[in-house]
């Protein structure tokens, strides 16, 4: 059973950022201000004449300005990392009596496909974005973008090469899937480290804008780190809990998720996931080392292996301290539903004599809080691994316990 956080406070929902079923377009206009540009040029010349009252020192005022490198390291950025930011391309059979023209106009290039005998056609029905972590093609993206079981879904390379992929992995605590194409030597992404990023750094989105403007290029800054969401699919509403997630105003269209979030030298800081529809310039990011821990169990072993806790739990908010009379701020408390006990039987947490309202406070020294949730820290364990928690138990006691996982989703 997964560690869920189930309240999250957060004043809106977001948006998932993958194409699916949508016929919603958006138009952008750019201007030029070239007049204010001008201006602005004309008055620091002007600027300068007056104080020397000497063109030849302004010519060497301007030659002396510091040269910015930006564009000179996005550019390259872009170009070592493009080859390895694939499309996915999503396609259901549909019933011949209900296909029309409305999905060859929002996907233009691509094919409505053939019938077959049981009277349905292969219809392209969405799209998102996926980034190479090994050359023997394995691919990160959104869980919600290969989300269906029935739908098939189509890996098209940089370079225009079509693959059919297969889903390994559908992580059950968080917003990824690994899926698996067959090819080799395939141009790879470097995983970068988002444990010490900071507001204001330059970061560049990649992805399948719209699900037809392949491998488009978008930059921008981290306006916000350990962010709480919630993000809505725009299609069936379903409703996931995402924490500890990065804010960017880099452009993120419907299509982006699953993309990668690089920063200027090209290392993959995050996952593209979600955007918030209600404005602009607010889009969300898994952390790439919330997904380490699944790229390597997947290249290692050929499949996800996360160990299992086996509690379920709400991340403690404000609501939760002062109603419960908690002496902590942090931690997940252990409930229980109509639908799920609080502890799993015979789970590593019913063996270690964990109980429903007992709040885990840390694990392994680290506070457990929307940053490092539970199922966060739980899924970066091995299997068979030993982690140590710390528990407010509740007769309102410090207990500390070793947990043995030995059970795995």
């Amino acid at each position: 059973m997964e560690e869920k956080e189930k309240t999250i406070e957060t004043p809106s929902y977001v948006t998932r950022t993958d194409l699916k079923k949508t016929m919603s377009f958006v138009l952008v206009i750019s201007i030029v201000m070239s007049i204010l540009i001008g201006g602005g040029v004309g008055f620091f010349a002007g600027s300068l004449m007056n104080s020397n009252n000497n063109s030849t020192n302004v010519n060497s005022a301007v030659q002396n300005l510091p040269v910015i490198n930006e564009q000179s390291a996005v550019v390259s950025a872009v170009k070592k990392t493009n080859p390895a930011v694939v499309s996915i391309v999503i396609s259901q059979n549909v019933s011949n009596q209900n296909s029309n023209n409305l999905f060859n106009f929002l996907y233009p290039n691509s094919s409505q496909g053939n019938s077959n005998s049981s009277g349905s056609t292969q219809q392209t029905v969405g799209g998102g974005s996926g980034f190479i972590i090994s050359s023997n093609g394995y691919i990160l993206t959104n869980k919600h973008v290969v989300s269906s079981t029935t739908d098939t879904y189509t890996v098209v390379m940089n370079n225009g090469k079509q693959y059919k992929a297969t889903v390994i992995a559908r992580d059950p605590t968080n917003d990824l899937a690994i899926v698996k194409i067959n090819a080799q030597n395939l141009p790879t992404l470097t995983l970068g480290n988002s444990s010490n990023l900071q507001l204001g750094s330059g970061v560049i989105a990649i992805g399948n804008a719209l699900g037809q403007y392949q491998n488009t290029v978008d930059t921008g800054v981290i306006s916000g780190l350990d962010r709480s969401v919630q993000a809505q699919d725009p299609v069936s509403g379903a409703v996931e809990n995402l924490t500890g997630v990065i804010q960017t105003d880099a452009e993120i269209n419907p299509g982006n998720s699953g993309g990668p979030l690089l920063n200027f030298a090209g290392q993959v800081i995050g996952i593209n996931t979600a955007i918030a529809s209600s404005a602009q310039g607010i889009g969300f990011a898994i952390p790439i080392n919330q997904a380490k821990a699944d790229v390597a169990s997947v290249i290692k072993n050929g499949k996800l292996i996360k160990p299992l806790l086996g509690v379920q739990y709400e991340l403690v908010t404000p609501g939760i301290e002062n109603s419960k009379k908690l002496p902590y701020s942090y931690g997940a408390i252990i409930v229980k539903s109509s639908t799920s006990p609080g502890i799993v039987p015979n789970s590593p947490a019913a063996t270690a004599g964990l109980k429903t309202g007992d709040v885990i406070l840390e694990v392994n020294g680290i506070k457990v809080n929307t940053q490092n949730t539970l199922s966060y820290l739980i899924g970066e364990q091995s299997l068979n691994s030993t982690v140590h928690l710390k528990v407010y138990t509740t007769n309102k006691n410090i207990k500390n316990i070793n947990v043995l996982l030995n059970k795995a989703f």
